[in-house]
């Protein structure tokens, strides 16, 4: 069978809800069956007890999202400390003019975005992706380490540069080693565990950043030096944790996994992916699945999707402790005051990677998200021209901006795994989207214009208009998916198998008569 196995997982469902009743066992065995496991294994798999694929699934969850979390923390506290250090001297000391803070920040992802498909085919082929991802976390640690100690304009050019091109290959790297954990229904919830950890970096961000700055005047360096130099340091002394740490894969767990469990792990993934009759070695580069990538309609309404979200949210990233300064309050309290936005953030993320997960649905969750930024920049890009007259409802939309960037990129994420078929176009497929989509962090780094300042009408009006466009793309893609959908379900599956061999249907990949995309 080509494609997604979506009958297995609603059959599954059933059973964890009717695990009494054998009519259901009996189905879900046929299904697995037919998703090409012998009789062995699908009746190994359909008699595996709910009670026991919970308990494995909560291993996995204890094993492998916290330690996401921490990586992606760091990650995104080095990407972004730059806001917070800029209002600590760096600008002053470096003698930087508006445009080149603009230019530094944006370079990151030049090398961030051409380097995220080619990481993602290197770390394929890594038995343990552990180590691969150790080593870009040691290596974009000690970049960080580095800007601590640049003295011009130039240097922070070039350490933000390899800070991109080190980063690159965490966050699509992740999102497919969730999806070699964990299938399709569970995927959303998981990615968003980890980027929880993107709105907690906002928050500790500014604590670590209101912290380290107090050292300034140590070893004759100014608090923005410290911010850099110590949170480099947790990096690579993270990245070396990475190589213990980090879980690799069901075969490669037998310290904590028992033998069952790993068959059932691995069974799963079998069953959702199908029958595989021709190699889908992930690590191997071709250009057929290069071309199905780059020719798939999806993904450009996808990367629309992550620019609604990402374009106002670095631009924010960026900007919240001067926009909250604006308002009046000194360095020291603004850094603070970026804590309760990115917590809200995270519980927003959250909750709707629960709802979404648990209804199997990515759509209306999304768009959610797009509408709280739409209205949170309509009211700043209204009311910031008195910004000190209207500080509790502008701080108010700075949250409000907050709980909807949140939920959107993991809800892209999962919802572009859901929709791929094939080991190699997932990978593949995955890194594109999102490198095409971190695109919007070099708008993101120049709507705020210094001059503009408080009212900011290019980065609020802009950040307005991108989540306005995610809106139009959530819908489109919804009423395709149904649409296709709706056709394929027109074929029966044994009208499906007389016209196309097995292997015609996983070449077909997502476009088989026997894919269904999830909504």
């Amino acid at each position: 069978m080509g494609g997604k196995t979506s009958r297995v997982q609603e059959i599954e469902n059933i059973s964890l809800e009717q695990n009494d009743e054998k009519t259901v066992e009996s189905e879900l065995e046929t299904s697995y069956i037919h998703a090409g496991l012998t009789p062995e294994e699908a009746s190994f798999l359909a008699n595996f007890s709910p009670e026991r694929r919970k308990k494995c699934i909560r291993k996995i969850d204890w094993r492998l999202c916290p330690m996401l979390m921490i990586l992606y923390l760091c990650a995104y506290i080095d990407r972004t400390n730059v806001g917070n250090a800029k209002i600590e001297g760096l600008v002053e000391d470096l003698g930087l003019s508006s445009k080149q803070y603009n230019f530094a920040v944006s370079i990151f992802f030049l090398p961030y975005v051409i380097c995220e498909v080619p990481s993602n085919v290197i770390l394929s082929k890594f038995k343990r992706p552990s180590t691969y991802i150790g080593i870009i976390t040691v290596g974009w640690g000690v970049a960080m380490t580095l800007t601590g100690v640049i003295n011009n304009f130039g240097g922070l050019v070039a350490t933000r540069m390899v800070l991109g091109i080190f980063e690159a290959g965490f966050f699509p790297g992740a999102v497919l080693l969730v999806s070699r954990w964990y299938i399709s229904s569970e995927t959303y919830l998981r990615i968003a565990l980890f980027y929880c950890a993107s709105a907690l970096s906002g928050g500790f961000s500014g604590l670590l950043a209101f912290a380290i700055a107090k050292m300034r005047g140590l070893g004759g360096y100014n608090g923005w030096r410290w911010i850099f130099i110590v949170e480099g340091l947790a990096s690579v002394l993270i990245g070396i944790g990475c190589f213990f740490l980090l879980v690799d894969s069901a075969p490669l767990s037998t310290r904590w996994l028992e033998p069952d469990e790993i068959k059932f792990l691995e069974l799963r993934q079998r069953a959702e992916r199908g029958r595989v009759v021709v190699d889908e070695d992930p690590g191997k580069f071709d250009r057929a699945t290069l071309w199905q990538v780059v020719t798939d309609w999806q993904l450009y309404l996808q990367i629309i999707n992550f620019w609604s979200s990402a374009v106002p949210n670095y631009g924010m990233k960026f900007t919240m402790p001067q926009i909250i300064k604006n308002m009046g309050y000194t360095s020291s309290k603004a850094q603070l005051l970026t804590v309760p936005p990115y917590m809200v953030g995270a519980i927003s993320a959250y909750v709707s990677s629960l709802l979404s997960d648990r209804y199997r649905w990515r759509f209306p969750f999304l768009v959610f998200g797009q509408t709280c930024i739409v209205i949170a920049f309509a009211i700043l890009f209204s009311k910031a021209a008195d910004i000190k007259d209207n500080v509790g409802l502008c701080y108010f939309a700075v949250m409000f901006s907050c709980i909807g960037f949140y939920p959107i990129t993991p809800g892209i994420n999962a919802w572009t795994v859901n929709n791929l078929a094939g080991a190699r176009k997932k990978a593949m497929g995955i890194a594109f989207m999102i490198s095409i989509g971190n695109l919007a962090g070099i708008p993101g780094s120049f709507i705020y214009i210094e001059s503009e300042k408080p009212k900011y009408p290019t980065g609020f009006g802009s950040s307005f208009a991108f989540a306005g466009s995610g809106i139009i793309a959530s819908i489109i893609l919804e009423l395709g998916y149904i649409r296709i959908n709706k056709r394929k379900a027109q074929m029966t599956r044994e009208e499906v198998h007389e016209k196309y061999t097995d292997e015609q249907l996983q070449k077909m990949g997502d476009r088989s008569p026997l894919f269904k995309y999830m909504l």
